[in-house]
């Protein structure tokens, strides 16, 4: 979220809606437009209540889906991790290729995929070191009881692995449709229609400013904190960053050094293929 940006949205709002019910103030008669403040009191807290309950379940549509975003990519790497290890006990020649990958795949995530996701232009495409990684398992054939265990949990971690991509990358274009926007939008423009009716000339210009600027600014935050939460990958305070691949990368690079893994690599810093097939 853009600190900044949300602080002058905000403020920027509740301006215009305190000069608003001030204007309307001017020509006000004492006691508001209405004639019977608890009937009116009444319509408004109908509005109000509905817009809260709609609200709530959108913010926790919105953070379930920021939450599964994250444990998705700490799973993610997680499960790169151990299947590094894994890889120790598959057959020699595939070996150093397998790690190769998986160091190159973490990089693609960490410098690839995710500006991507924070443009929301990543879509449901496949990595392609996942693929890579499928292709060089494709033909291995364990021979021995170690190799076969190995083997199989490698399968069981890369359905991990891919489970836990799919949970970061679902977010990156929304979950929350445009037709509950609307709704949202919608109400909350009604709400400040209704409270413009409230201007009373009997009540001074503080208190009527304060009344209005209290209840817009609330109204945008929460409208705010949703569209974060929306998106939680686009750049700024609160955002999703790739910290858990960062770590896996340096975790990966430690343990290469330690199997004395120094085939090169198949990628370059940016996870980029330097294959030209």
């Amino acid at each position: 979220m853009n600190v900044a940006l949300t602080i002058l949205i905000t403020a920027s709002a509740s301006l215009v809606a305190i000069a608003g019910i001030l204007l309307v103030r001017r020509n006000a008669p004492d006691g508001s437009y209405f004639h019977d403040g608890d009937r009116a009191a009444g319509v408004f807290g109908v509005l109000a209540t509905g817009f809260s309950v709609l609200l709530g379940f959108v913010v926790f549509l919105a953070f379930e889906s920021y939450d599964n975003s994250r444990s998705g990519a700490e799973t993610e790497a997680l499960v790169l991790a151990q299947q590094f290890q894994t890889a120790q006990h598959l057959p020699l020649e595939v070996r150093d290729r397998l790690g190769g990958e998986l160091v190159c795949y973490a990089r693609s995530v960490v410098y690839r995929e995710w500006p991507r996701m924070e443009s929301g232009t990543e879509g449901d495409a496949l990595n392609p070191w996942g693929v890579a990684l499928f292709r060089t398992l494709r033909d291995v054939e364990p021979e021995v009881p170690s190799e076969e265990a190995a083997y199989g949990k490698w399968l069981d971690q890369a359905s991990d692995r891919e489970a836990g991509r799919m949970q970061r990358i679902h977010a990156a274009e929304g979950v929350i449709p445009g037709p509950l926007w609307m709704v949202l939008i919608a109400v909350a423009v009604l709400i400040f229609v209704f409270m413009l009716f409230f201007a009373d000339s009997g009540e001074t210009a503080a208190v009527q400013g304060l009344m209005m600027g209290a209840v817009v600014t609330v109204m945008v935050l929460m409208l705010l904190i949703i569209g974060f939460l929306n998106h939680p990958f686009r750049p700024g305070f609160g955002s999703l960053q790739p910290r858990s691949m960062e770590r896996t990368l340096e975790i990966l690079e430690e343990e290469r050094t330690i199997v004395n893994d120094d085939d090169p690599l198949p990628c370059d810093e940016d996870g980029e293929s330097l294959s030209q097939d």
